[in-house]
Order: structure tokens, then sequence, then C-alpha cells
């Protein structure tokens, strides 16, 4: 009984030995491991998250149901560039970086201006235009506000859409200023409409389109009272995307795509 007993141990060591060496034969030596494809290729098969507002026309807006504008059409070839799935993630304005630092979405892309504020947070790809704030008015107070700026210092009430840059710059440009604050475009449109604001301050491409719809109500003085640069975020530690969506916008700006886009939607800014 003893002898079998020993048998049977040493056919189940070499057993045990057999497989280990198996397991170890099966392993890729350390020096020849293929790294992760998330780390090889970060920006090439996989889904591209972008950030949008769809309530800013004609950057990015809802029509017939669908997500169309400027924004649109760049984050199509952007994602094309990338070679990546694009997927649209609608958010608030005022939650649009929250989202991106927070790894929600990979990039912001909804006519957001370059502001010193904001590049604490993120980072900003090379600017594609160059646009600023405007001013909305009614039109049969086109004469009244013939001046320019200052014919704007004794207005009784002006307006902007909260969490924007208009917001910033009227703040700071009319302090005594009687003051409305909207949470979209299209009610702060509709209070220049009806008498609720003598003004609104906003981005100069959506205070364009918003005067063409309301042509019979609305008009626009024309002049750009704070230049602003328009630029897609991302976050800070994203340099990759950073470095592909700037690779992107220098091939735009080369083969002359980049101008026919801009100008076809807003075609009064400069890039």
């Amino acid at each position: 009984m003893a002898y079998g007993w020993h048998l049977r141990r040493v056919s189940i060591v070499c057993v045990c030995l057999l497989l280990i060496a198996l397991a170890c034969g099966c392993q890729t030596p350390a020096n020849k491991k293929s790294p992760s494809p998330e780390l090889e290729m970060p920006t090439a098969k996989g889904v591209l998250r972008v950030g949008v507002t769809p309530s800013m026309p004609p950057l990015v807006y809802r029509q017939d149901g669908q997500i169309v504008g400027l924004e649109v059409e760049f984050a199509e070839g952007l994602a094309k560039h990338l070679d990546r799935r694009l997927e649209f993630v609608e958010v608030k304005w005022d939650d649009q970086i929250d989202y991106l630092v927070e790894g929600r979405t990979d990039i912001i892309m909804s006519g957001m201006s370059v502001t010193d504020m904001r590049r604490i947070r993120i980072a900003f790809c090379s600017p594609y235009a160059k646009t600023g704030q405007m001013a909305l008015i009614r039109r049969r107070d086109i004469q009244r506000f013939k001046g320019g700026y200052y014919s704007l210092v004794e207005i009784p009430s002006i307006g902007a859409i909260r969490d924007t840059t208009g917001d910033v710059f009227i703040r700071s440009r009319f302090p005594d200023t009687h003051k409305l604050f909207f949470d979209t475009l299209d009610d702060g449109v509709r209070a220049v409409i009806r008498d609720k604001i003598d003004i609104l301050f906003y981005d100069a491409p959506s205070v364009v389109l918003a005067a063409a719809k309301f042509e019979s109500h609305l008009a626009f003085i024309p002049k750009i009272y704070q230049t602003e640069y328009l630029a897609w975020g991302v976050r800070k530690d994203n340099t990759e995307l950073l470095t592909a969506a700037n690779a992107y916008v220098a091939e735009l700006k080369k083969n002359g795509r980049l101008k026919e886009v801009v100008n076809r939607w807003i075609p009064f800014v400069a890039n």
C-alpha cells in the first residue's frame, strides 16, 4: 500500500508540473506583451462623444427633429478624420464643461467661445472662426440706436442668455442698467419682441439669424461689441484628442474647406 501511494503521489506531482509548464508556455513574454488597444490607438476605432446644446442656430439646433448646424457638420468631419463613430450627447449649456471634465463627453462642439475663465478648466482647440457679441433690437428702434455704443448708455433694460459670454458682457459693461437673464435664446428673442427688454446681447451668428427669422419685428445693430473666437473644448489631459482636432482644423484651413463651411452657415464672420 505504501509503494502504491508513492507512485500515485509521483504521478500527481508530474501532472501538476506539466500543467504549470503548459500555462507558462501559453503566456506572452513580458518584453513582447502587446499594449491594450485603448493605449495603442486612443483616437482610432471607437466612439466620439460630442457635447451639444441644440438651441443655438445656426451653430447647432434642431430642425425637423434632427440636430443640424455648423458644429454638426464639423463633428461629422472630425469623427471621420478620427475613424470613430459619432455620438451626440445633449447637454444643458451650463453643464457642458462639467460633463466634459467628468468624462461624460469627449469634446464640446456647441458654439463655445474661448475665454480665460473657461481655459482654467478645459483646453481649447485652434479657433475656427472669429465672432463676438451683437445686439438684437426691435425694428422700430433702429433710429433710436443709430448712434452705436453711445446710444446704449441710457437704455432702460437689457438682456442676455444666462451663463454665456453675453451674460458676463452686460454685467461688466452695464452695471447700473436693469438686466434680465434667460435660459434660452428663444426666451430672449420673445422678450425683445414683447417689449420686456430693449436689447438682447448674444453671439453674432444667432442674433443675425433671429433678426432674419423675425424680420418684420427685429433687427440687429451691425457692430461687434466684444470680439470672441469659436473653438472646441477638450479635457486638459486628453492631449491626443486635442492634437488630432488641431490637425483636423489645420487640414480644413489648408484645403479651403474651413472658410467654405463657415461662410455657408455664418457668412458674415471672419475665419
